[in-house]
């Protein structure tokens, strides 16, 4: 071998060796700037209030910065599609509920801007579940769920709210709908919050929601339970039973809630990421929080997540297709 075929040589392989070990270094040296969890939702709904809480606890263990940047639209593909974009170094992260993975059976081709949910993002841990409940404005005068289903018989195209179409909750009520054969019109609302709104005002009489962002007007008897969409019931609200318990079988559905970064990303970042979500999930104060706004904590490998996405986009696309759940 002559001298310059060496020097070729230990050139390429020292840059085979660099770029070997870039992503170990960038691992390294992760976090080196402040980091943004974007919740494709507005604030005030469950997402938003995890991702604060989660925030607070990450930026000391990270030594850095963890603000929270609200981006809602598309069926939270306008915010996921934000981190699938961005630098695939872990400093953008996603937190959305499982919207995100039903939105692409229900919205028109291209809505996502080209998003491939399941190849463009990375899972790195599931932090929480949250049940479902279906709530009325107490002016229609029901507190059971065969009562609502009797006012809607009674009123064919009683309007009932959800945080958006496409949304879990929208699909609950359509299953009800089918399971209960009754006529029930769906408003769609831009997230939980203005849905709890309309609900509070009387704008729409029926809402299905998360369980944390309705629990504090149940308390207040400002809107009234009438079952869970759960095979069991809650521990927040022990006396509500299920629609199963009601004699209304097939209607089970609940959230859960993701966190996520771009195709890409080192797995050294992801594994350290997993770890430090796991960790503030086990702070008394965020266990509080969480479990007060009605969010079961759950945590674990990436692994929960990648298998929670796949049962969703099987059972969700089949049911888009069984319930005709389009959105514009």
């Amino acid at each position: 071998m002559t001298a310059f075929h060496k020097r070729t040589f230990t050139l390429g392989l020292l840059g085979t060796l660099l770029a070997a070990a870039a992503p170990f270094a960038m691992a390294q040296a992760f976090p080196g700037k402040p980091i943004t969890i974007v919740v494709p939702f507005p604030p005030g709904g469950g997402p938003d209030l995890a991702a604060r809480v989660l925030a607070e606890k990450l930026a000391p263990k990270l030594g850095q910065a963890v603000v929270v940047d609200n981006r809602p639209g598309a069926g939270a593909l306008l915010g996921a599609g934000m981190v699938a974009r961005s630098a695939a170094d872990g400093h953008t992260i996603l937190l959305t509920p499982n919207t995100m993975v039903i939105s692409p059976h229900v919205l028109p081709a291209g809505a996502g801007s080209g998003l491939d949910v399941h190849k463009d993002l990375v899972p790195v841990i599931s932090p929480a579940t949250t049940p479902m409940v279906l709530v009325a404005n107490p002016t229609l005068g029901v507190t059971t769920l065969k009562a609502a289903l009797d006012a809607a018989k009674k009123s064919p195209g009683l309007p009932y709210g959800s945080p958006g179409n496409g949304s879990p909750m929208h699909f609950a009520g359509e299953m009800l709908k089918r399971a209960a054969n009754v006529d029930l019109m769906h408003v769609p609302y831009r997230g939980v919050g203005p849905s709890i709104t309309a609900a509070l005002s009387g704008e729409v009489k029926l809402l299905f929601t998360g369980l944390g962002g309705a629990v504090p007007h149940i308390k207040s008897g400002k809107l009234v339970p009438l079952a869970l969409t759960e095979k069991k019931r809650s521990p927040l609200l022990p006396d509500v039973p299920t629609a199963t318990e009601q004699g209304i079988a097939g209607v089970e559905v609940n959230a859960w809630y993701g966190v996520f970064v771009p195709t890409g990303t080192p797995a050294a970042v992801v594994t350290r990421l997993n770890k430090e979500f796991n960790d503030a999930l086990q702070l008394p104060d965020v266990r509080e929080k969480l479990a007060g706004a009605g969010l079961d904590i759950l945590g674990g490998s990436p692994q929960v997540l990648a298998d929670f996405m796949k049962a969703d986009n099987e059972r969700y696309g089949r049911l888009a297709k069984e319930l005709n759940i389009k959105a514009d």
